[in-house]
């Protein structure tokens, strides 16, 4: 349990409230108490209800999980293999 993340959603007026903010669902935002709250949906409550935060730790309130990375393909990687083989002769 994240209990940062818990407090912001409080102060946002609770589950509900704070999933009409955002146009997601209800169990989203419970997931947010779990995990914490993503890195760019924190970053628009800084900047649009900060007034509502004070006294909360929000980089513990933020979830700090990794961005997922495209995948590199075979492909793309034999031509980037290609193309340094080709630049070093």
């Amino acid at each position: 349990m994240n209990t940062h993340a818990t407090k912001v959603i409080e102060a946002l007026g609770g589950t509900a409230e704070t999933a009409r903010l955002f146009g997601i669902s209800m169990p989203s935002v419970s997931d947010w108490k779990k995990d914490g709250i993503p890195r760019a949906r924190m970053m628009f409550l800084q900047a649009t209800r900060a007034n509502l935060l004070n006294g909360i730790d929000l980089d513990l309130a933020t979830s700090h999980a990794k961005q997922p990375q495209a995948p590199t393909s075979q492909a793309q990687a034999a031509t980037e293999n290609v193309a340094v083989e080709v630049a070093h002769g």
